[in-house]
This record gives C-alpha cells, sequence and structure tokens, in this order.
C-alpha cells in the first residue's frame, strides 16, 4: 500500500526559488503569455497563444495544472474559473535558459552566440541600436 506524503510547499518553493525549474518548450510559450498578461483564467491563456501553438483547451489546463505542481505558476482557486499567475520571474528564466544554451551549444561564449543569432535572423533598426547602446555601456564600464 502507498501512502501518500503531505507536501510541504514552502519547501518546493524554496527549492524552485534556488534551483529553477526549466520550463518545457510549451511551458515556455504558456508562462509567455502569463508575463505578457499578468494574471488570466485557462480560458485567457488559451485564447492569447499564437495559432501555431494553439492545442485543445484542456492541454492548456493540465499544461497550466502542471506548472502549478513544479512551481512555475501560481493558482488562485477562490473563484470558479482558477485565475493562474506567474511565479517564474521571466528576466531570471531567460537568464537561465540563456545560460544553459550558452554552456551546451556555444562552449560559454557570448560572442558566438550573439553572432549566431544575428547571423541567423534579421534585427530591426531599432534592435541593432539598442544593441549598440548595449555594447557602449559594456565598453564603458569596463574602461572606468
Amino acid at each position: 500500500m502507498n501512502v501518500v506524503q503531505p507536501v510541504d510547499r514552502s519547501t518546493t518553493l524554496q527549492i524552485h526559488m534556488t534551483q529553477p525549474t526549466r520550463p518545457t518548450n510549451a511551458q515556455l510559450t504558456l508562462l509567455s503569455v502569463l508575463w505578457e498578461l499578468g494574471s488570466a483564467t485557462v480560458r485567457e491563456v488559451h485564447e492569447a497563444l499564437p495559432e501555431a501553438n494553439k492545442r485543445g483547451y484542456t492541454t492548456t489546463l493540465k499544461q497550466l495544472q502542471l506548472m502549478a505542481e513544479a512551481g512555475l505558476v501560481g493558482r488562485d482557486e477562490s473563484s470558479r474559473s482558477h485565475v493562474y499567475r506567474p511565479i517564474a520571474n521571466e528576466e531570471e528564466t531567460k537568464g537561465f535558459l540563456i545560460d544553459d544554451l550558452l554552456d551546451k551549444a556555444f562552449g560559454g561564449s557570448a560572442a558566438q552566440l550573439v553572432m549566431g543569432a544575428l547571423s541567423k535572423r534579421r534585427s530591426s533598426p531599432a534592435e541593432l541600436d539598442q544593441i549598440r547602446d548595449l555594447l557602449a555601456r559594456i565598453e564603458s564600464e569596463e574602461g572606468a
């Protein structure tokens, strides 16, 4: 007979804060919607998904439930329609994913990552200006 032990949510949350859960591609898509909306019902998240990423409503619901268990999103169950909100911080999650990609695919070389990204996809003039501004800021910080 299996005995189910109660889960200590505070411990689980602390684990996720110190060692982020790596979201799957599908979860990252849902997180992106929640980062933009702030909080939303399953229906609102499902309707905001890009057409290319839309699956069935129940698939969206199940993914959000799994994400709540993993500590990526929070769920307010006080009303009939549960409202989900992101717990995973957008900048921290993206930073974690970039670090992981940098190490695994580019041998830790930020230059190779940036050059690969810029040669693979066309950047707008505004994006190129932002990149130049960032490079200038980095150079001035290193020179100071």
